[in-house]
């Protein structure tokens, strides 16, 4: 008997942000593409063929699903990340052509995390939390660039690096 593997991809991860009820409403968007190409394009006097016809609703349909589905994630994801959610949602609607959900995929902040000692949000890059000033990098005394694990010396300033680094609060300065 095999284990069910409980390894999720990140993309799986992402998809969950998607809830339940906006895959139903891009399946109504893609089978009113199908309906509205099926009947109102066939009036048309200059009209394609049904089978062609059929292959541009799917594909309209599928491309206008997918745009929806795109613009609930960023809606989502935007609050995840603690970005203003609706200002977000709106760009990725008016600027068309899929831009602004580009432009939010270029410039989202990265995932938030907590502080293990205050349970304070705290962005991915920070070395200390602002809270409570705990230690969540490793950083260089000197320079305060994060660091290694296994570092002796700073590759960024080239100090020595003592057996373990302290807030900024109370630094220990390694002697060179």
């Amino acid at each position: 008997m095999q284990l069910k593997s409980e390894i999720r991809t990140q993309f799986t991860e992402e998809l969950r942000l998607i809830p339940k009820w906006a895959y139903g409403v891009a399946v109504l968007v893609f089978v009113g593409v199908q309906i509205l190409f099926a009947t109102l394009v066939a009036i048309q006097k200059d009209a394609p063929s049904p089978p062609v016809r059929s292959l541009l609703g799917f594909f309209a349909g599928t491309i206008f699903a997918c745009y929806f589905l795109l613009i609930v994630y960023v809606n989502r994801d935007a609050g995840r990340r603690g970005m203003n959610r609706l200002l977000w949602t709106v760009i990725a609607v008016v600027i068309t052509h899929g831009l602004g959900i580009i432009l939010y995929l270029v410039l989202r902040q990265p995932l938030q995390s907590l502080c293990p000692q205050c349970d304070a949000a705290v962005q991915g890059g920070f070395n200390y939390c602002p809270k409570c000033n705990y230690v969540l990098h490793p950083t260089c005394p000197h320079c305060q660039h994060a660091l290694q694990g296994n570092d002796v010396y700073c590759p960024y300033c080239g100090g020595a690096i003592a057996a373990t680094t302290t807030p900024l609060s109370s630094p220990q300065t390694a002697e060179t």
